[in-house]
């Protein structure tokens, strides 16, 4: 068996967020299925539109869902009609309020979903595979991508058997926590049967919040240490070099004694 780990789930609660943010205990199934209707609903309906993720929140009697698409446009249409009918459709599928976020991906080349149906949409048009493959490293690597990982698996080109190959370009740490890598998966569906595609993509490193914090602590704690150093270094030559006070106290006995001993 293999000893594989999903990159997402690997690294939810450290450096990803949830896609369902909802809590319930009595309703839970019901819920679980009203979310699965709709992200399938979504993904059917605006295959077109580049959906790269969805996001559903729920509170008392409403639902947000956040799209995260790479044409935004498809999906508001003239005057906001499009997603005022889509708004409507996904309301006959949940009985909550609906409220719909349209979120635009700024860099399609670079978000591993987009890439993988990318392929897949090539594949379904008889492009070769190779090539499909190749243009979508080169362009994730032109657009500043860390490292990308591509992965076919099917009757690849006609093929009696099936098989796997795949393009890796810089680096994809899989097994580091701390390492930003998104996955994305799609299938083709062509004459000789279903390819499955396969891409991560890395985008660098993020610091862990609770490192930040005692990043931020640490810093806290040297600059007070630091301001009560230079403190203690202010108050010290403020005592050897005297007060004001006690000088000019000292300038007015000079006189008194110099005149006592004029008398004598």
């Amino acid at each position: 068996m293999g000893q594989k780990a999903h990159p997402y789930g690997l690294r939810l609660g450290y450096i990803k967020d949830w896609r369902a943010k909802w809590f319930a205990t009595k309703d839970y199934s019901r819920l679980l299925h009203e979310d699965l209707k709709i992200r399938k609903y979504l993904k059917t309906k605006l295959r077109m539109a580049g959906v790269a993720d969805i996001t559903i929140e729920r509170s008392a009697g409403k639902i947000r869902i956040w799209i995260y698409t790479a044409r935004p446009g498809l999906i508001i249409g003239r005057g906001g009609q499009e997603i005022n009918r889509i708004r409507d459709e996904v309301s006959n599928l949940t009985a909550s309020e609906v409220f719909l976020d349209i979120k635009e991906v700024e860099v399609p080349q670079t978000n591993a979903q987009l890439v993988a149906e990318n392929v897949a949409l090539q594949l379904e048009k008889r492009v070769a595979f190779r090539k499909a493959m190749k243009k979508a490293v080169a362009s994730a690597m032109a657009k500043g991508a860390g490292g990308i990982k591509i992965m076919c698996k099917g009757r690849l080109g006609g093929s009696e058997i099936a098989r796997t190959e795949g393009y890796k370009e810089g680096k994809v740490p899989l097994n580091t926590f701390r390492a930003d890598v998104t996955y994305g998966f799609s299938e083709a569906f062509t004459t000789y049967g279903t390819i499955g595609v396969k891409t991560w993509l890395y985008h660098g490193e993020v610091l862990v919040k609770k490192e930040e914090a005692e990043r931020a602590k640490q810093a806290e704690q040297d600059r007070l240490l630091v301001t009560g150093k230079y403190q203690k270094e202010a108050i010290r030559k403020e005592v050897s070099a005297g007060s004001p006070e006690i000088s000019s106290q000292a300038t007015e006995t000079e006189p008194t004694k110099q005149s006592s001993t004029d008398t004598h």
